[in-house]
């Protein structure tokens, strides 16, 4: 890897391109390591001899003020929001402050590709001399610093699609960037995601993002950096995509929220640079990710508000009601403990049971019903979608990395592996593809109505984060991407102890179970937090929603 005047942790190395990419790449570090003061650089001493958990470091090292410690400790977007109004902050002091903690984050996760705090202070300092003058903010994110992910375009700004032969510059906002941006947002920053943005280790020519309390485990991907920054409350919202888990996985492996509405709900105008081919068959989503369930819930008013549907006419207008939408009867939650295919490492399986016990409590009977639930072909689902992803056999993301001279990174050759033996498909071998696909909808939707829940409560991954260039198994959320039902993550308060073994009674579901549980006995996963998936049926957002409140106040959850 190439030497940085600004040193990040790195935990396992990448491989190395040509000669001439490592070149190109550092000079493109160089660019982003001089834009960053010298009083925001940690002691080399911590980044030399890092501890495995890394989150208390921005709080305790000495950069931040005491008040830019509170500022990003003890607020969420909406209470941001209302100190910005009620003037106790100015936007200039709160964009500072998340500022000044990003790039104490980047330094120990990677979790950054852009890192612009000078054009993020002009536009705060605009903003306080508009709610001076009129006494009123802009809307509803006024001042609120949002942190976006790099393939997303922001004027002035550049995006890529984890590769350096991608990287263009961007001088309009996409729909959704304007749309924030209308309502106040401000941005500072872009984050790290996957070479070829389509597996679960977000690590790009930038480097490989970490997890900040464990930093011998991913992140997770595609939207990794984005995680471990909201982790180490370097930003308040994120914005993510997923079409298998991209906003779900990395959120639960880095312990916060993130939501996957219904495809067509959100705008991803202009997203990406070229058309992607897994999205002849798998629909994409974008979501908010952040620290605590009502950001989500202004996240998704604030946009639906702008009525985007007007300008994409692929969108669908559904009113948004999010938290305030009632429940009409008693919530019918169906529990997963396994999807048949694979069982869940040991911290997972205590989550679950966590929730379960809750949730069971004769205290809830009149507002809930509890009862187990198996979900539709889990392991015929991965094995399609697997296949649907790469309708071009990934020769298009293939010869984009290697374009450059830039190396093809372990879980990118991964997830090609089989496809790409396939090569290209035909439009007629997509037409029969669809068909599978849209019949598997078909079925899972009738097993879901049999077995007669509104949600279910499982696992939003195998296990814990997964050890670096491990993220095989991503079932748990691309299932839901394959039938295009909604889902959020949630923190929970369950940590992964040394020394969890599995049940002594335990019996593989498959050869993908069996590996899993070597991964788990060969890796040390402790400290890694825990989250767990709320799941709805397709475009029933709301009522996702309308759960999650009420279950929140149950697990005691922010």
């Amino acid at each position: 890897m190439s030497v940085r005047s600004l040193p990040t942790i790195q935990s396992g190395s990448l491989p190395l391109g040509t000669t001439e990419f490592e070149a190109k790449r550092s000079t493109l570090l160089s660019v982003f390591d001089e834009k960053v003061p010298r009083e925001y650089r940690l002691p080399r001493e911590i980044l030399e001899n890092p501890p495995t958990d890394v989150s208390s470091i921005p709080a305790s090292c000495g950069i931040l003020t005491p008040e830019e410690i509170d500022i990003t400790e003890s607020n969420d977007a909406v209470s941001l929001a209302e100190a910005i109004s009620s003037r106790k902050y100015t936007a200039v002091m709160v964009v500072m402050a998340y500022s000044k903690r990003a790039i104490i984050a980047h330094q120990l996760t990677c979790c950054l590709t852009q890192w612009f705090m000078e054009d993020a202070l002009e536009q705060a300092k605009k903003l306080d001399a508009y709610l001076a003058e009129n006494g009123k903010t802009v809307g509803p994110l006024h001042g609120i610093p949002i942190s976006i992910k790099d393939h997303i375009p922001v004027a002035g700004t550049f995006s890529s699609l984890g590769c350096y032969s991608t990287i263009v510059k961007d001088e309009t906002d996409s729909q959704m960037v304007e749309i924030l941006r209308n309502a106040g947002a401000v941005f500072y920053c872009k984050t790290n995601q996957p070479q070829s943005l389509m597996h679960l280790e977000s690590d790009s020519l930038w480097g490989r993002v970490l997890n900040p309390f464990n930093i011998h485990l991913s992140a997770g991907g595609s939207t990794g950096g984005e995680a471990a920054l909201i982790a180490l409350k370097g930003s308040v919202i994120g914005v993510g995509t997923d079409i298998g888990g991209s906003i779900r996985g990395p959120s639960a492996f880095c312990g916060i929220y993130g939501f996957k509405p219904t495809s067509y709900t959100l705008p991803m105008r202009s997203f990406l640079a070229s058309p992607a081919a897994a999205e002849l068959n798998i629909l994409c989503s974008t979501g908010p990710m952040c620290r605590s369930a009502r950001d989500m819930d202004l996240f998704m008013t604030t946009i639906l508000a702008a009525k985007p549907y007007l300008l994409d006419p692929s969108l669908i207008p559904i009113p948004w009601t999010g938290m305030r939408t009632p429940l009409q009867n008693r919530l019918k939650i169906g529990i997963i403990s396994n999807d048949g295919f694979i069982q869940p490492q040991p911290p997972v399986m205590r989550a679950i049971s966590w929730a379960k016990n809750l949730l069971s409590d004769d205290s809830h009977a009149s507002l809930i019903e509890v009862k187990e639930f198996k979900p539709f072909g889990a392991a015929e689902a991965w094995s399609k979608i697997l296949h649907m992803y790469w309708p071009d056999g990934g020769q298009v993301s293939r010869g984009a990395i290697l374009s450059s001279g830039e190396a093809i990174h372990p879980l990118s050759e991964w997830v090609w592996k089989e496809q790409q033996a396939i090569g290209m498909k035909t439009a007629q071998d997509l037409n029969v593809m669809r068909r599978d696909r849209d019949n598997f909808r078909h079925e899972f939707a009738k097993s879901w109505e049999e077995q007669d829940v509104d949600v279910v409560i499982g696992p939003a991954f195998v296990g814990p984060a997964c050890a670096h260039d491990t993220g095989f198994y991503w079932t748990y959320t691309s299932l839901y991407n394959f039938v295009d039902y909604p889902g959020i993550v949630f923190p929970t308060p369950i940590r992964t102890k040394p020394g969890e073994q599995y049940d002594p009674g335990y019996a593989p579901l498959s050869d993908a179970c069996q590996h899993v549980k070597e991964l788990w006995e060969t890796s040390n996963f402790e400290g890694s937090p825990i989250d767990l998936q709320l799941v709805a049926r397709k475009y029933h957002d709301n009522q996702l929603f309308a759960a999650l409140s009420l279950l929140r106040n149950i697990f005691n959850s922010p």
